[in-house]
């Protein structure tokens, strides 16, 4: 006998363990339902039976695991669909919780891919229809013996060539694109140098457009004022020694001019 038939043959006893373990846990799902809702056994019954039903959801768990979800979490959420069936179970139904519960516990952890993979969020739809395009496309591939077009893809799941080329470029938000990768032949270009920067000019831009006829408005000597101050960065006594005036009139008419500069900009704003 080899190591792996050793290692994968279940002895008797190992079976007869197991469903007895199965039928107990059973038991207490049965018991469980017997009581009444407030019942005050009730609570540390259902928390036997989601001990005793735990195997199953790790067992489900680790079956998914190594598809870039850390499988700690993924036994968490199947923990959470097993809580799931054993609050919703009926045994009157005639349904083993077995066959209730691994379908439910499947379902919370496909969900989870679903909603926690995706690296941007996109609607439901488009991720199901993601999933509908990537079956089709796997089964048109091999019973038309090429790659398919949106036409046969369309034509496969009823539904237009619009739809199915919205749902590729959904499938896109999948997975993200580094900024690391490198773009160029050389390696030296990565995908974040292509993206421009914030350009603070954007901001003042309007008020640039705005600033020739607001100036226009102002007379001759405001205007020279505001340009010796602002784009000669002179100060005040030195634009009263060029202008021939006291610096005090200078700063009584730069205020001037800027309050009627104000003033004509906000009427242009609004």
């Amino acid at each position: 006998m080899t190591v792996t038939e050793t290692q994968t043959k279940v002895s008797p006893a190992t079976k007869a363990s197991a469903e007895a373990s199965a039928d107990s846990a059973a038991e207490l799902l049965s018991a469980m339902a017997a009581m009444p809702a407030g019942h005050p056994s009730r609570a540390a019954l259902r928390d036997r039976a989601i001990e005793a039903w735990l195997p199953l959801a790790r067992h489900l768990a680790h079956r998914y695991s190594g598809r870039g979800e850390p499988t700690d979490d993924l036994v968490q959420t199947a923990n959470v669909g097993l809580i799931k069936a054993i609050d919703k179970f009926d045994p009157e139904r005639g349904v083993d919780f077995a066959g209730y519960a691994i379908p439910t516990i499947i379902g919370e952890i496909k969900r989870h891919f679903r909603d926690r993979t995706w690296s941007v969020r996109v609607p439901r739809r488009l991720q199901e229809l993601r999933l509908a395009i990537t079956e089709a496309n796997a089964t048109l591939t091999h019973s038309l013996g090429r790659s398919p077009q949106v036409s046969d893809i369309a034509g496969h799941l009823g539904i237009t060539e619009e739809e199915v080329l919205e749902g590729l470029e959904g499938a896109r938000a999948y997975n993200a694109t580094s900024l690391s990768t490198p773009i160029s032949a050389d390696g030296t270009t990565e995908l974040g140098d292509t993206l421009g920067g914030e350009d603070h000019e954007f901001e003042v831009a309007e008020t640039r457009v705005a600033l020739g006829p607001a100036l226009a408005t102002l007379d001759e000597r405001e205007q020279k004022i505001l340009t010796l101050r602002f784009y000669g960065n002179l100060t005040q006594s030195q634009i009263a020694d060029q202008i021939g005036i006291s610096q005090m009139h200078v700063s009584r008419l730069l205020t001037k001019a800027l309050t009627k500069l104000r003033g004509q900009l906000a009427a242009d704003v609004i």
